[in-house]
């Protein structure tokens, strides 16, 4: 198994709202939000679903590193629900080994609610049920230590527990990667992350406003700055700048492809990510492995949600 993902299992609801729903419903565009059940309910109440599929920040990623004939697997809490049940078929129709055996569990299976306005841009608003409670006992250590690289999502330290599932995941793994995820969770996070970033994980995904939050950084200069002296692997994307890669005194630089098509911005990190890491664990060069990440971003950006055909 070249690479296994730890992240929240949540089933993505997609809906496309305009600005005004935003704002009566006092939510900040191009965020996420954690929401009780009955703040997701009266949300999606009267909204129309435009579609509903198995994700999660990590799950988009090795689906999408899957669908480039990778071998990977995914742990990721659900309960033995309807929703559950959906989620693990959707996960293994992708060819990802699920490595969770489910259970019956008091709270349900963990939902995102995906906001679409016409710019294109995605609002989140998740509630994350079942999937934030994942525990130390959730890590199944044969298949970490058989991969070649774990890769977590920042989103997982919302709740209490997972912080102990971080640390198992990492110590027993041969490399260690992981996703900020969000400006606001980095913010939430930032002494946790601070202290992974330096001085546990392997690899680093951001986007500019997330490490520039992590850094304290007033310009991109500064995060450059870091990037050299952390001297491991920083790889930052930048919208329409494109993306970098810096590990030691090497500053690569990707371009943003053109004249792209935009309908839905939802997935784009996460699949960046995935083509990142195809290129980084097949032995490409840095960037190769940035061109890798831009060309599958590029290409969910042009479609409704964050799968790719």
């Amino acid at each position: 198994m070249k690479i296994i993902g730890i992240g929240n299992a949540i089933v993505d609801v997609l809906c496309k709202v305009d600005e005004q729903f935003l704002a009566k419903n006092n939510l900040i565009k191009s965020t996420m939000k954690l929401v009780g059940e009955k703040e997701f309910q009266n949300l999606i109440s009267n909204l129309k679903i435009e579609k509903t599929i198995a994700g999660g920040s990590v799950a988009n990623s090795v689906v999408g590193l899957s669908q480039l004939n990778n071998e990977v697997s995914f742990i990721g809490k659900v309960n033995d629900d309807k929703l559950g049940i959906e989620y693990e078929k959707s996960l293994t129709n992708e060819n990802v080994k699920y490595c969770y055996k489910k259970r019956k569990e008091d709270i349900p299976t963990g939902t995102c609610l995906i906001l679409i306005t016409p710019d294109s841009e995605r609002t989140m608003c998740t509630f994350l049920g079942i999937a934030g409670k994942i525990t130390p006992s959730d890590i199944d250590e044969k298949s970490i230590k058989e991969s070649g690289l774990v890769f977590l999502e920042g989103y997982l330290w919302d709740e209490g527990e997972p912080k102990a599932a971080f640390d198992k995941a990492i110590s027993l793994s041969n490399k260690s990667a992981m996703s900020l995820s969000d400006k606001f969770c980095v913010d939430r996070h930032k002494k946790n992350f601070y202290e992974l970033v330096k001085n546990k994980l392997d690899i680093t995904f951001a986007n500019e406003q997330e490490i520039l939050e992590l850094t304290s950084g007033k310009t991109f200069e500064d995060v450059i700055e870091f990037g050299k002296e952390l001297n491991k692997l920083l790889v930052i994307t930048r919208s329409e700048k494109g993306s970098v890669a810096i590990k030691g005194s090497e500053v690569i630089e990707c371009e943003s492809k053109k004249n792209l098509k935009i309908v839905d911005l939802t997935g784009a990190g996460d699949l960046f990510a995935g083509g990142f890491l195809h290129g980084y664990i097949n032995n490409m060069s840095l960037k190769k492995s940035l061109e890798e990440g831009t060309n599958l971003a590029s290409k969910i950006i042009q479609k409704i949600g964050a799968r790719l055909n």
